[in-house]
């Protein structure tokens, strides 16, 4: 590109959510003329996505910002925090713009009001696919935004509004597009996947000729088609979720969900205002490993939530032990300005949820540790990440890329392996969190 050309500096912070969005943003630079640069030196201005889900999320924006002002000083700002546009005047009030999450017109109009787009179309050549911030091998395929929960701890419909589903052709072309291009991995997110369609009706739409509901369901019907992963994130355990087991089971869609259950003791999930019949549940998940014996189950959960109990916390460890779960994430509970939980009584002391926190991730470690454990001396498809040296890094059909585990493959750079690439791994050992193992040669 000529030295002439306008130069745009983005920083992405947040969920995989916002990262599509960043995505978006970039594209549409691209498709501008815009050079997209690395360092505030060289840009002309700089976009920050910024999230504004939790307290600490909150200062690493605010903290952002500040850099790119003291850096480069020509500011837009977008994301979730652009919900709350007085906290980020109160801190910066150099900054040129602000916007909330999917705004792209708004983040577009701030750019061109810095710097006019120069378009070369002879130049300016982008995949039909768009710009993607992940690997080449792997992509979040967005499905919907906003969600029509009200969990008491949580504000993201006050920054996304309510569900709005994508259509399921649309989905389905971006999904094919994103294949064609090199990608090996489809990571489905929103911000509540099992709800998908129900704001539309679960209207249908037509891809090659056959007709799919804007529906989970259908939805991974149609992914199925395309012979590469798909990874479900951020599942309601709604009881259609039942319906999506079989084609896990028949390698549709991967054996892998994602479903943040947050707390096992009834009273407390009432007080987050969510489902409470913990009974039921592992009912239904011994169901869908008796469906699919090698379902991967993730979950995240809230430690020290107001008015916790040290029975109502014995009850989550019993939960832990009864579920098995592969792989879990907590943390202690923090108010979040605008969330209704705030107002609720009998706060936990921090001292308490730190201690309540530590013996929590204990007893999952153990658990973590024994089904990988398990895995040692079976034959796991990996797909590979990156190589360095000898060693290749890769994922199992259980490792969501960032969150979960990793296997190393020891001898992976004399096996030829490169990004990408699918490769049938020994598992020679384990620790709590990740697989060690070599691609078998024939003698």
């Amino acid at each position: 590109m000529s030295a002439a050309q306008p130069k745009v500096g983005f920083v992405s912070l947040g969920c995989p959510k916002a990262l599509v969005d960043s995505e978006r943003i970039l594209t549409q630079l691209k498709v501008e003329g815009y050079d997209l640069v690395q360092s505030y030196d060289d840009a002309d201005v700089v976009v920050v996505n910024t999230c504004g889900f939790i307290d600490s999320a909150v200062q690493e924006s605010l903290d952002a910002i500040g850099e790119a002002i003291s850096e480069n000083g020509k500011v837009i700002v977008t994301g979730c925090l652009g919900k709350r546009p007085q906290d980020i005047l109160q801190a910066h009030p150099q900054v040129l713009s602000i916007s909330g999450p999917q705004d792209y017109g708004s983040v577009m109009n701030a750019v061109h009001n810095v710097v006019p787009p120069k378009h070369d179309p002879f130049i300016d050549l982008l995949p039909d696919y768009g710009l993607k911030l992940t690997p080449k091998h792997y992509a979040y395929l967005k499905i919907s935004e906003g969600c029509n929960h009200r969990c008491s701890f949580c504000i993201i419909p006050s920054m996304r509004g309510d569900l709005a589903s994508r259509p399921v052709d649309d989905v389905l072309r971006e999904a094919e597009k994103l294949v064609r291009g090199g990608v090996r991995e489809l990571l489905v997110v929103s911000q509540d996947t099992s709800a998908y369609g129900v704001d539309v009706g679960y209207a249908p739409g037509t891809w090659h000729g056959r007709e799919y509901q804007t529906r989970m369901k259908s939805l991974c019907e149609g992914l199925g088609e395309l012979g590469v992963w798909t990874r479900l994130h951020y599942v309601y355990p709604y009881p259609h979720v039942d319906d999506v087991i079989p084609l896990m089971a028949e390698g549709k869609v991967l054996p892998y969900l994602d479903i943040p259950f947050q707390h096992a003791a009834p009273r407390i999930l009432k007080l987050m205002k969510r489902p409470g019949a913990v009974d039921k549940l592992l009912e239904r998940i011994s169901n869908w490993r008796s469906i699919a014996p090698d379902l991967t189950i993730r979950s995240t959960f809230i430690v020290g939530f107001p008015g916790e109990t040290e029975a109502e916390f014995e009850m989550l460890l019993d939960f832990l032990r009864e579920a098995q779960l592969d792989r879990v994430g907590a943390f202690t509970y923090s108010p979040v300005e605008g969330a209704k939980a705030n107002e609720l009584p009998d706060p936990v002391p921090p001292a308490i949820q730190e201690e309540r926190l530590a013996r929590f991730m204990e007893v999952q470690a153990e658990i973590s540790a024994a089904k990988l454990q398990a895995k040692v001396g079976t034959i796991q498809t990996c797909l590979v990440d990156e190589v360095e040296g000898d060693l290749a890094i890769a994922r199992s059909k259980a490792d969501a890329p960032e969150i979960d585990g990793l296997v190393q493959i020891q001898n992976g750079f004399e096996a030829g392996l490169k990004p990408g690439d699918f490769v049938d791994v020994e598992i020679m050992g384990a620790d709590e969190h990740d697989l060690y193992g070599e691609v078998p040669f024939d003698d």
